[in-house]
């Protein structure tokens, strides 16, 4: 029994149903959502070629021009891919941009191949503006609460441990600082929007009460929060997280020492994997050596460089204890508690760890 076209596009983004996005590949990498592959009906060159000759001479001849440049082999190739997405995810949609041409020859090619497949009315153009909408509708009366917390006391982990947690650093694969760049590359804008969008969709409707949101500057690497989002996070109760300085030098080491070296082992191979590792950490202190200053910044990079060699030669993490605890007292602190003093009337609680889990479990 065929299934029907949709226009539910909340069902679809709740649900995480499997879509099959036909646009172009340079359609595709410049924005689409979570649960979409891309299959396209045409290539780069293709589309292009087919846009120029309709600029040209109307859609009846780009039409034309389409099914020449898409037909024997490469046709079927195209339908197999399509077939194979079917037969994988049966609950799924196909879209194109608007829900036109090119989703309607889709399906009817893998009809004419003995599959019905429904489509997303609209497309593409259509979910984009449903995400864009429904958050704006769903932020003004959406309650947030902000874990906030000096740099190391594991405020991710924390809010993890929520009963409502929007993991935007997750989403963004970066942790919001100069070392914050993971080994995942980040999503572009477009992409990092609509996941945001989702999971603030999921908060509302699938789970309820106070959403949690770890604090964050404007931008979380390059992906920046949407504009209504940052506003009302900027208004939002505050709960301020406390680790002791030895706790959070710990913790800062799990991170980015021992816990990146590994990733990147495992990415690249013992060899490479530590010269790209020890490439990470000296770059991300140089990214911010105009704000440490320049003898603070070499001082400061003569310790990590030793710290690297013990490490390398011997196994020991330890050394980088000294670098750490310098940045979090002389450089990252004071920038934090400056920026906590101007949100002090915004502080529900504060505590440390345990005690912040249980004030979430309460309100949530």
């Amino acid at each position: 029994m065929s299934r029907p076209d949709t226009q539910d596009y909340l069902h679809l983004f709740l649900n995480d149903v499997p879509l099959m996005d036909v646009r172009a590949p340079v359609e595709f990498h410049k924005g689409s959502f979570p649960t979409a592959v891309n299959a396209p009906l045409m290539n780069d060159d293709e589309r292009h070629r087919v846009g120029i000759r309709y600029k040209e001479a109307g859609q009846q001849s780009a039409i034309e021009l389409g099914h020449q440049l898409v037909r024997g082999d490469i046709k079927q190739q195209r339908i197999e891919a399509w077939i194979r997405f079917t037969q994988q995810h049966p609950d799924g949609y196909l879209f194109c941009f608007r829900g036109g041409l090119r989703s309607q020859l889709t399906q009817h090619w893998i009809r004419e191949a003995g599959v019905d497949f429904p489509l997303v009315q609209g497309g593409y153009k259509a979910l984009r503006r449903f995400l864009i909408d429904a958050q704006e509708a769903l932020l003004p009366d959406l309650p947030i609460v902000i874990i906030s917390g000096r740099t190391g006391t594991g405020k991710t982990r924390v809010l993890l441990d929520t009963p409502n947690p929007v993991d935007l650093e997750g989403m963004a694969h970066h942790r919001g600082s100069s070392f914050g760049r993971t080994l995942i590359p980040q999503p572009g804008q477009i992409d990092f929007e609509n996941r945001v969008a989702i999971a603030l969709l999921k908060a509302k409707h699938k789970v309820g009460g106070p959403v949690f949101l770890e604090d964050e500057s404007r931008l979380v690497g390059r992906c920046a929060l949407p504009h209504g989002l940052r506003e009302r996070m900027a208004a939002a109760p505050l709960l301020v997280l406390e680790n002791t300085l030895e706790e959070r030098i710990d913790i800062i080491r799990q991170d980015y020492v021992t816990g990146m070296l590994a990733a990147f082992i495992e990415r690249d191979g013992q060899e490479a994997g530590w010269i790209n590792f020890r490439d990470y950490l000296l770059s991300a202190l140089d990214r911010i050596r105009k704000r440490l200053g320049g003898q603070r910044h070499q001082a400061l990079r003569e310790v990590m460089v030793q710290a690297l060699d013990e490490q390398q030669r011997t196994g020991d993490a330890s050394r980088h204890a000294e670098w750490i605890q310098v940045l979090l007292q002389d450089y990252y602190d004071p920038m934090y508690d400056y920026q906590l003093s101007q949100k002090a009337g915004r502080i529900a609680a504060r505590g440390r760890p345990d005690e912040l889990r249980e004030w979430a479990a309460r309100a949530g």
